[in-house]
């Protein structure tokens, strides 16, 4: 079933306007009661169309229930900075996973140093990744990615929800062991390529973030983020 977005629904007389109503007029084709969801604010609303014109498509809803494929727990990744085509899959793919937010972190051993100036031109479509992601994977909401941050301003944000993981190449302790049980939010903090340097280590231990691990096995830094995701979703229950 087809699948949009809305910042917020208006329940009286819903709409969809825009680039997606003329999706759905002229690329798909779509013809009055057909049946479409419309995701707001966690919420699916299951609609059949009513009316369609050059700009505007007309609703009629059915059902609405909280969407099922949104997690219990907020989950923020504050992403070392890779190459771009490295941290558009780390996008795409924590989206699919259950990730609410991806923030860009520069830290030390960054091999790719953007400016902040350049890396907002590249937000648009970082963030239209995360669109389809959502899409894709039947989310509720659309993970936002944020612009870029210094690392000492990523471990503040961090500090601030009720777990804060560090994902540290030189130990700490197993995911499994980890205070997760009754906690809503969580922070996971993934180093680039070049992982972290030992100061930017021990900045985040004195803020209070946990450091982890996955084990011997050094992975990239594409594929470290998705397992972390991955075990939190699971020890969490939304996996």
């Amino acid at each position: 079933m087809p699948r949009f977005f809305l910042e917020k629904m208006n329940t009286e007389t819903p709409v969809i306007t825009g680039s997606d109503a003329r999706h759905i007029g002229f690329s798909l084709r779509m013809k009055p009661g057909e049946i479409l969801t419309v995701c707001a604010e966690g919420t699916d609303y299951k609609c059949s169309i009513n009316k369609i014109t050059e700009d505007a498509v007309f609703l009629d809803i059915l059902e609405s229930r909280l969407c099922a494929a949104e997690p219990s727990v907020e989950l923020t990744l504050y992403q070392a900075v890779p190459k771009l085509d490295k941290l558009e899959t780390i996008i795409q793919k924590s989206v699919e996973l259950g990730a609410s937010k991806i923030v860009p972190v520069l830290t030390r051993r960054c091999i790719s140093r953007p400016k902040p100036k350049d890396f907002a031109k590249k937000l648009e479509r970082l963030n239209k990744i995360a669109l389809e992601a959502a899409k894709q994977s039947g989310r509720g909401i659309i993970p936002e990615v944020m612009p870029i941050i210094d690392f000492k301003t990523a471990v503040s944000q961090m500090a601030e929800t009720e777990c804060p993981i560090m994902l540290y190449e030189e130990g700490g302790v197993r995911f499994s062991e980890l205070k997760t049980e009754g906690k809503k939010s969580f922070s996971l903090l993934i180093g680039s390529e070049g992982g972290f340097d030992p100061e930017e280590a021990e900045l985040a231990k004195s803020a209070g973030i946990n450091t982890a691990w996955l084990g011997e096995r050094i992975l990239r830094c594409e594929t470290a983020p998705l397992t972390a995701i991955s075990i939190l979703m699971y020890i969490t229950k939304n996996l």
